[in-house]
């Protein structure tokens, strides 16, 4: 029963992540870009902003509490296991795709989070809330597709910010440990118990718990796992430039990873590399906007720059590396499947290596479930109100343990489409107020915007 649900995912997954979403997606992240005038530009701007503080803006957590939780929810499993795989099914030119989305998604990040701060909600209590449910909601009065975007993230948030990670983490672990000599086994169970026990000390103290974990987690996190890579590159630098050149190439002529270069088309390299940029920076979501919302800020756009470089630091630089790693490696022409590849490129650095891909995987999974933690809240406080929270958070650290367990094929095509469903939405509110977005970049910089 289960190989019949996860089959049925999978070939849902290639119908709503076909061509027309690459065509929607992509083009969204082209069409901001171009009425946004290049605002890519500025994106050292909000990497100066981020580590500014703000104390007495509005807002609930500083801007860069923000941005580690924004960052924390983004940098995931994708970024490792999700690169593998694009490259594994779309070849290396797939790395080539993800890179793009993540460039010109920056202008789209940048869109949705100034959308989200501009519309949102302070509530009597004195706790903010916001996203494309109140964009939709209050922005253009579209009721029904703002629940349809909350209750889709409500339940996405168990596919990509949940039950992928602890799946895969929890996966590795196991056959890791299995062939050990150095530690016991450590069965898929053990490991969900672990990541169980942590997420609920942190999610169940909310917003603040979670931020103040996430400011240091991340910095952390990205530091390690950034150097390593750098040093495993730095071991082949003179094989970089073939590397190069073979991505390049295989951007365009659509090489299949697998079995020789057989006949992967370039529509299928780009469809693997925007769907899985999507999935590692998640920008077009609008997640990230749930948490912008929060931020202590004193105009929309600021917030939006800072918020724009979570794409930047997800895509543009941590998938970027971890790609030159893999397809480095030249493991991926050997094996179909991304856990193995990832460890074979990893282990080019003996000891090290396997321990930056561990650590760098455990840090990214916690900090994944704790970020998604709070855009799912946020959706089900939209959809029922306060008195939904608690019981969602029951629910979530709950899910990690099943996520954990369970086949992990159905979890990532689950995932898969559930972030399609989720983003039709948030693109719509993105493409009727892209008026907006002009308007108040325009103001802020001073600049025409066409």
């Amino acid at each position: 029963m289960l190989q019949n649900l996860t089959d049925l995912l999978s070939s849902i997954s290639g119908v709503v992540w076909g061509i027309p979403m690459v065509i929607l997606l992509f083009g969204t992240h082209m069409f901001l870009t171009c009425r946004l005038g290049l605002m890519q530009r500025y994106i050292f701007r909000g990497i100066r902003d981020s580590v500014r503080k703000d104390p007495d803006s509005p807002g609930e957590v500083s801007p860069f509490a923000s941005l580690s939780t924004a960052l924390a929810a983004t940098v995931g499993t994708g970024n490792i296991f999700g690169v593998a795989g694009a490259i594994l099914i779309g070849g290396p030119g797939a790395l080539v795709w993800m890179w793009l989305t993540g460039v010109f998604g920056i202008a789209t990040k940048y869109g949705e989070c100034l959308l989200s701060v501009k519309y949102r909600v302070k509530h009597p209590d004195g706790h903010y809330v916001g996203g494309p449910m109140v964009v939709l909601d209050k922005g253009l009065g579209m009721k029904p597709l703002a629940v349809a975007f909350a209750f889709f993230t409500a339940v996405a948030a168990f596919g990509i910010g949940n039950m992928v990670q602890s799946n895969t983490i929890a996966g590795m672990i196991d056959k890791v440990s299995a062939g050990s000599t150095w530690f016991p086994h450590i069965p898929h169970w053990m490991t969900g118990v672990l990541l169980t026990t942590l997420t609920a000390v942190v999610v169940l103290g909310g917003i603040k718990s979670i931020s103040k974990v996430c400011s240091v987690l991340v910095p952390f996190m990205a530091l390690i796992y950034v150097v390593g890579c750098l040093i495993i590159i730095g071991m082949h630098i003179q094989e970089l430039p073939a590397t190069l050149k073979l991505i390049f190439t295989s951007a365009i002529s659509g090489h299949a990873a697998v079995g020789g270069f057989s006949g992967a088309v370039i529509a299928k390299t780009m469809q693997m590399g925007i769907a899985r940029g999507l999935f590692s920076n998640e920008a077009g979501m609008g997640s990230a906007p749930i948490v912008s919302a929060a931020a202590r800020s004193s105009d929309p756009v600021r917030q939006a720059l800072i918020s724009a470089t979570a794409t930047f630091w997800d895509t543009v630089v941590i998938c970027l590396l971890t790609g030159l790693v893999i397809v480095g490696s030249g493991e991926w022409t050997n094996v179909g499947d991304k856990q193995e590849l990832s460890q074979l490129a990893f282990a080019q650095l003996p000891v090290l290596g396997p321990f930056i891909l561990t650590f760098g995987l455990l840090t990214f999974v916690l900090s994944t479930i704790l970020g998604w933690s709070y855009y799912g809240e946020r959706a089900v406080e939209y959809l029922v109100g306060r008195k939904g929270i608690f019981p969602y958070r029951l629910l979530w650290v709950a899910a990690v343990m099943i996520g954990a367990v369970v086949q992990i094929d159905l979890v990532w095509n689950f995932a898969d489409v559930a972030n399609a469903l989720m983003t039709l939405p948030n693109l719509v509110s993105l493409i009727l107020l892209s008026g907006v977005v002009a308007s108040e970049t325009k103001r802020y910089f001073g600049k025409p915007m066409e």
